[in-house]
């Protein structure tokens, strides 16, 4: 006889910073599978500023990448209690979010970057997040192929959407990226794409396009 309980969990994020609460922009970065905040954060040192504040959340998942001992990484989910770990993701991610922006009295956008697992993870719960995403990333990754279409359109109605995609990354496959535009055709939304010369990972050029456009 399966049942369950809640409880008050603890879970870690980085800042790139000390918050004013004056910053015009916070960005939410949101990892992959098997990385942990504190490094992914990191990959975005070049663009920390006054202005701009980098919220990394971690996964609530630990596994060792290889075998029983070594390196740890995190992960927002497995196929194993799957549907459990979506939502204690929305409520860690909406929770966290909520906590620095009814903090400010002068609201920043909100800029949202998704990496591989992150991506499909920061797509659930932008749409039923009830706030505004200004900006959506997904990097190496895509939209989740179980969103409510729905609420999913509605609110990435005013959501400026990009994917960024590596021409040598050898983790997305042609029916990967083929599902995905079947779903952005039933989403019926404008999706910008860009591609570069790389791999599975993220790109200081193109990053540097992308969030110093947003200034």
């Amino acid at each position: 006889m399966k049942h369950s309980i809640r409880f008050e969990y603890e879970s870690h994020y980085f800042l790139s910073q000390v918050p004013t609460f004056q910053e015009k922009e916070i960005w939410l970065v949101v990892h992959g599978y098997g990385q942990l905040a504190e490094f992914f954060v990191r990959k975005f040192k070049k663009f920390f500023s006054p202005e701009r504040l980098f919220i990394a959340p971690e996964g609530t998942n630990y596994n060792y990448l290889e075998g029983f001992q070594g390196r740890v990484g995190a992960n927002w989910m497995t196929k194993h209690e799957r549907e459990t770990a979506i939502e204690n993701n929305h409520r860690l991610l909406n929770k966290l979010i909520d906590s620095f922006f009814e903090k400010y009295q002068e609201k920043p956008v909100i800029r949202v970057l998704g990496f591989s697992q992150g991506a499909a993870t920061a797509t659930r719960w932008a749409s039923v997040w009830d706030g505004k995403i200004d900006t959506l990333v997904l990097w190496s990754g895509g939209f989740a192929l179980d969103l409510n279409l729905e609420a999913a359109d509605e609110a990435f109605a005013e959501t400026e959407l990009i994917l960024v995609l590596g021409e040598k990354d050898d983790l997305i496959n042609p029916e990967s990226i083929q599902k995905q535009e079947a779903l952005i055709l039933s989403l019926g939304i404008s999706v910008k794409r860009i591609s570069f010369d790389g791999g599975h990972e993220l790109d200081t050029e193109v990053l540097e396009k992308i969030i110093n456009l947003k200034k």
